[in-house]
């Protein structure tokens, strides 16, 4: 018997609501818009078995964002480097399940955006507050750069930059709002990308927050 998911491709994106950003990257607007209360109330679960907190980059620097992870593996970050790890390092238990939505949602962008069959097992959750940024980086830690990097925006809009292969290159500017799931990989995979400082009017629902989804095959 057939059973209907959360997230069905039916929920595909209008060719208007489609923004290309690279040969292999997209913007699907609104594509999470009428799930965002299950995702929410998902996190409100999750973080009580793994707080926010901020992590330590190598150098010794906080991160101005606050993370949890949920799936089989969790991306963390101290004095050591930058790596996944399967148990959370603060009380060494494995990290939340990834809701199954969480997973179908990732899987529904993905295919939408052309990449067929993606599962990710882990899934980044950022929160930013006013004036929280994330630097240039490129996505490296994954073991196959083959699967795209799925990322759903709640909460305060923000800026996107998308750059090139080199940290130098130029980067776009790409707004983000609410409800809205970037997709890359392809050719654009290991593109630099990051987040100006976020700013502007609250969120009606999230008030002075954003919440950043990123889903990956890491393992």
């Amino acid at each position: 018997m057939h059973q209907t998911t959360l997230f069905d491709l039916s929920d595909t994106p209008a060719a208007d609501k489609y923004e290309r950003i690279g040969a292999d990257a997209c913007v699907l607007r609104g594509f999470a818009l009428q799930h965002a209360s299950a995702l929410l109330a998902a996190i409100t679960h999750i973080k009580t078995q793994t707080p926010f907190r901020h992590m330590t980059t190598p150098g010794g620097f906080t991160m101005s964002i606050a993370l949890i992870n949920c799936g089989e593996l969790g991306w963390v970050s101290d004095q050591h480097g930058y790596r996944y790890s399967k148990t959370n390092p603060v009380n060494g238990q494995p990290w939340p399940l990834m809701p199954s939505h969480f997973s179908q949602l990732a899987h529904a962008a993905a295919a939408t955006a052309g990449f067929a069959n993606f599962k990710p097992d882990a899934c980044l959750i950022n929160r930013y507050l006013p004036g929280s940024r994330l630097s240039l980086h490129q996505d490296k830690n994954e073991r196959d750069f083959s699967a795209p990097i799925v990322s759903v925006s709640l909460g305060m809009a923000a800026i996107f930059l998308f750059g090139g292969h080199e940290r130098t290159d130029k980067t776009t500017k790409v707004p983000l709002y609410h409800g809205d799931v970037a997709v890359w990989g392809g050719k654009d995979r290991l593109r630099y990308h990051g987040v100006q400082p976020i700013k502007g009017d609250p969120h009606p629902l999230l008030g002075n927050q954003r919440i950043n989804f990123t889903f990956r095959k890491a393992g």
